[in-house]
């Protein structure tokens, strides 16, 4: 990932972070003055109503204006932190509860235009200086005082200084903001931390996909502590770079194999063609050169061939490994195509087949490759005169085929390499020039496009080729079959 692309990410991410956070504050501090405000009323309109049925029991006693009620008010409104007054029905300050001696709003008067709100309401609520009374603006509550026969003696106003609401309110708001940078700064932090630790990981994949680019395939991304999606990815990616680098190996091994293979032939071709032009070569030997020439011409053309096969089978339709056919038939119609070649070297055909149709499942033209590689192999290496089997039996749910030849044994060290590309076992099985080391290896590889298994045994003279395939009923219930059963059972319908 460039580092571009990081920080753009990054303040992306912390931008969206921010709107959120402030989307989030100012509703919060909204809220928040919006419950101050109506505690702040209830508080006001509880006080007014205990001081209004306090200032109803005094005016009965014709104390409305006394010292006593002037003192309760001053202890209501310190515990309350209120300011609280009283006026008759003229609107004449008649008590408060200010300590101080004489009270600098005893004996003040309200506007008329108040009085006619309070006359006509009955009661008043407002953020106000109440027409200048107040130096300040008030949150003022105001309810009235009523006298025995029912008539307002007066009224009780409760206020509170908006600058002290202010005052609490901006204690609010500055806890709140410095909270917020704390956590804002928190969040940017550990939002660059975690971006730099998913950034890592990419910038490494980056990196070995450059290497992968030059050609180097060794390249790696370190472990990701996690089993999330990066590391899903990484995994992946790793899984996939020690693929590159085995089909790397893969490729450079086939071409120094293809170059070998070619360069003996053509160099066979070439020198003899040189000698016969330019004399070496006797005329009473060029027929045979000529041959040799012909020889390794033929195996190039064998070469190209079986290049040309392995690529076809490897491109092929997967839909095609779902056909059903009768193995036993194609088995049959395969060694059709070797009987010239089994009466030249006289060998005796051995045939153990199942009585009954034994349908299995895969691309037939591949599968038929197989049989035909691998009884042309058994043909060509079997002694003269021996004889050649080919048994087909179902075991534990798959078919299997067997081709056995009575001829040179392969070494117990060559076995595991008999599948290879081009790989050939000159000291046992392969006297002769014919083959190009393709044959077995395309076997494999059609069976393990068919994931399928074939197995090898050389002992005592004689070679066996047994490969599985998946019986076409395979997903019904199979009866287990021992192995000796299974295969006495097919050499006695044979």
């Amino acid at each position: 990932m460039k580092r571009s692309v990081f920080f753009r990410n990054f303040m992306v991410t912390t931008a969206m972070f921010v709107v959120c956070f402030l989307v989030f504050g100012v509703t919060l501090l909204v809220m928040g003055r919006a419950f101050l405000i109506r505690e702040k009323q209830e508080n006001l309109y509880a006080t007014a109503d205990e001081v209004k049925r306090f200032s109803e029991a005094m005016h009965a006693e014709g104390e409305l204006g006394g010292w006593d009620l002037r003192m309760n008010l001053a202890t209501i409104a310190q515990s309350t932190g209120n300011h609280i007054f009283i006026c008759d029905e003229t609107g004449t300050v008649v008590s408060s509860s200010d300590r101080e001696l004489p009270s600098p709003y005893i004996g003040r008067h309200l506007s008329a235009a108040l009085m006619d709100v309070l006359d006509g309401e009955g009661g008043y609520e407002a953020l106000t200086n109440l027409d200048g009374f107040y130096d300040g603006m008030y949150y003022v509550v105001a309810e009235p005082v009523t006298a025995r026969d029912g008539q307002t003696a007066g009224y009780v106003f409760v206020s509170y200084a908006g600058s002290g609401f202010m005052g609490i309110w901006g204690g609010f708001v500055a806890v709140f903001i410095l909270v917020a940078i704390g956590v804002l700064g928190l969040a940017i932090v550990f939002e660059y931390a975690n971006d730099r630790r998913l950034a890592r990981p990419l910038n490494e994949m980056a990196e070995a996909a450059h290497r992968f680019a030059r050609g180097d395939y060794s390249a790696r991304v370190s472990p990701y502590p996690g089993e999330d999606e990066i590391g899903t990815l990484i995994q992946a990616f790793n899984t996939m770079a020690d693929s590159l680098e085995r089909n790397e190996s893969r490729r450079r091994e086939f071409i120094a194999n293809v170059s070998h293979e070619l360069r003996t032939p053509m160099t066979s071709i070439a020198g003899f063609a040189d000698g016969i032009l330019d004399g070496t070569i006797p005329r009473s030997e060029e027929d045979k050169y000529l041959q040799t020439i012909s020889s390794e011409t033929k195996r190039l053309g064998r070469l190209v061939r079986s290049m040309l096969d392995m690529s076809r089978l490897r491109d092929g339709d997967p839909a095609r490994r779902n056909q059903t056919f009768d193995l036993g038939e194609m088995v049959v119609q395969t060694l059709l195509n070797f009987e010239e070649r089994v009466d030249a070297k006289r060998l005796t055909m051995d045939l153990h087949m199942p009585e009954d149709a034994l349908r299995v499942k895969g691309d037939v033209d591949a599968l038929t490759r197989v049989v035909y590689n691998l009884v042309d192999n058994a043909v060509k290496f079997a002694f003269v005169g021996t004889v050649l089997s080919v048994s087909v039996w179902k075991e534990n749910g798959r078919a299997y085929t067997a081709v056995q030849d009575t001829g040179p044994v392969i070494p117990k060290e060559e076995l595991p390499l008999i599948f290879d590309r081009f790989h050939k076992a000159d000291r046992s099985r392969s006297q002769d020039r014919e083959g190009v080391g393709l044959g077995l290896y395309m076997v494999r590889q059609i069976l393990s496009d068919h994931d399928q298994d074939i197995f090898v045994t050389s002992d005592a003279g004689v070679t066996v080729f047994t490969f599985t395939l998946a019986l076409a009923d395979s997903g019904r219930s199979q009866k287990n079959e021992s192995a000796a059963g299974g295969r006495e059972s097919a050499r006695d319908s044979g």
